[in-house]
């Protein structure tokens, strides 16, 4: 395999230690953050780039890791603005369809190739490796990825073209929200009833309604503290996000209107399941 080199533009919670484990794997790595201070542990082993348009010049695949649609549009705007003829764009966040498409059809203009890959997991997963990627976009393209995209991921599922990874995603966070608000709701009442919450937990994690997700956010639930490894304010864009590509179900305003609530009562970047607390008052 010819080892290419790698750019990654957003070191935030999840951007970190995904570029972490390219490093690792010991691909050429050039790094981007808009705070420089999150650059700092990749000074030794790779390069720090302080503008992005010199990040772009110096790889040959470039991973994009952003918070919304509008960080994403201000990063490609600049990079439009290179010679990107041949370079391969793989973009991680969580964005609008529209968006997505739209930053394809840019890049197809300036002859370069995109990815829209999309994540399911959380930081503890970002940094073991063992996230799901999403991927849409030509064949050709995610072959062509895929070493890369192996050391982010324990899988990647190919699921068509350009946006079908941003379809894929909305969907399952769709699913998480509801999960997780039912879990809170489900703890609370039990607590209502006389049932300790540790005891709650065990029964759901060991019983048929228990999953990953369940699993994952048992310790932030016993513990009671909700620092973010994936924040409340996080879901609600996504859900809104959803709610806009069509998911027009009873669940979908119910979800909304919760949410909202809980960002407007101010626990917004708690951890998602720190809902709890939302729901509690």
């Amino acid at each position: 395999m010819q080892v290419e080199t790698i750019g990654f533009i957003g070191l935030g919670n999840m951007g970190h230690p995904m570029a972490k484990n390219l490093e690792k794997a010991g691909f050429p790595l050039s790094v981007y953050n808009r705070s420089p201070e999150k650059t700092k542990d990749f000074e030794e082993k790779s390069s720090v780039c302080y503008q992005i348009q010199e990040l772009v010049q110096n790889s040959s695949i470039i991973f994009t890791m952003l918070t919304n649609d509008q960080a994403v549009k201000a990063v490609y705007e600049e990079i439009l603005n290179s010679d990107i003829r041949g370079k391969l764009f793989i973009d991680m966040s969580t964005i609008s369809p529209k968006a997505s498409e739209e930053t394809a059809a840019a890049l197809k203009i300036k002859e370069a190739c995109f990815i829209d890959a999309p994540v399911a997991g959380s930081t503890v997963p970002a940094a073991e490796g063992t996230l799901i990627i999403m991927a849409g976009g030509s064949n050709d393209d995610v072959q062509h990825a895929m070493p890369y995209l192996l050391k982010i991921g324990k899988s990647v599922k190919h699921l068509g073209e350009n946006g079908k990874g941003i379809a894929g995603k909305l969907s399952i966070n769709y699913f998480l929200s509801a999960i997780y608000q039912g879990l809170a709701e489900t703890v609370l009442l039990a607590e209502k009833l006389g049932i300790e919450r540790t005891d709650m937990l065990e029964i759901i994690n060991e019983s048929a309604s228990g999953s990953g997700a369940t699993k994952v956010k048992t310790p932030l639930l016993i513990a009671n503290q909700y620092d973010p490894a994936f924040a409340l304010d996080l879901m609600l864009k996504d859900i809104l996000l959803a709610k806009n590509a069509g998911a027009d179900f009873p669940l979908s305003e119910v979800l909304v209107q919760t949410y909202q609530s809980a960002h407007d009562k101010g626990f917004g970047q708690d951890d998602v399941i720190g809902i709890i607390n939302y729901l509690k008052k």
